[in-house]
């Protein structure tokens, strides 16, 4: 599929692994849509890029915020929606027990990081997938595509580190539902592929300080250091443009394998 004068949905597009996608995909011709929460970058970015980005305040597990978004889009852009690509999430770190303090882990916060995570990810691009499908779009190439959904894990899915408990799960589910999706909307032409990232520079990597970040590098087999958001944006690229990638969950990590701790 070739992205240029298509319009994509991305969430969480307003920082670290979502903006670097929007600033790519706008690089080779997209119009792209934001759906985030955070109103002041997001904004900024409608700004810089006057008439090729739109920026929603968009909760991702709000369904009717969703559906907000996309006719918004429709509006902005009219009916050229192709793909998704689901970059929102969150994590809260916490063991199940610490002995010390004698504190258990709140199934409040399990619960908004599976909410975030899972039922976010498949409510943005359920809701999709019924644009694309209504919208009557030319279909794409000798294929003839008629969209792709690309959804983010983690490596956390596959080495789940303690106190990583309710993130890994919500990945491993991102994991998990890639081959059913593709599978399923494979039949109306529409690929399902997810990307598992390893260590990134995103705001809650640069948040711990810069002596963590660098132990953390010297973890990665090669290259030694920690991806960049640009390099998880061209993955996207590749991944729209070569329509045999479908059902396939990619690592993207340098070849680590996280410890327990």
């Amino acid at each position: 599929m070739k992205i240029s004068n298509k319009t994509f949905i991305v969430t969480g597009g307003a920082s670290g692994l979502g903006e670097a996608t929007v600033r790519h995909l706008v690089s080779l011709g997209a119009n792209v849509v934001i759906f985030d929460l955070g109103d002041a970058k997001g904004k900024l970015l409608e700004t810089e890029y006057l008439n090729k980005v739109k920026y929603v305040h968009v909760d991702v597990c709000d369904e009717n915020q969703v559906q907000d978004g996309i006719d918004q889009l429709v509006k902005t852009f009219g009916n050229t929606l192709y793909g998704v690509i689901n970059a929102a999430g969150i994590g809260d770190p916490c063991r199940v027990y610490n002995p010390k303090s004698g504190i258990v882990h709140s199934l409040k916060s399990f619960n908004k990081v599976m909410n975030v995570n899972v039922t976010g990810t498949f409510n943005v691009l359920r809701l999709a997938v019924q644009q694309m499908m209504k919208q009557n779009a030319p279909l794409c190439g000798k294929d003839q595509e008629r969209g792709i959904i690309i959804n983010t894990a983690s490596i956390a899915a596959y080495e789940g580190q303690i106190g990583q408990a309710s993130y890994s799960a919500s990945k491993g589910a991102i994991v998990s539902m890639t081959l059913p999706l593709a599978r399923e909307l494979s039949m109306y032409n529409i690929r399902c592929v997810t990307i598992a990232p390893g260590l990134f520079l995103t705001p809650m990597l640069m948040s711990l300080g810069e002596k963590v970040r660098e132990s953390l590098a010297k973890q990665v087999p090669y290259p030694k250091r920690l991806g960049e958001p640009n390099e998880y944006a061209s993955l996207v690229q590749f991944l729209i443009e070569n329509s045999l990638m479908n059902g396939e969950v990619v690592r993207m990590d340098g070849s680590i394998r996280m410890s327990s701790l």
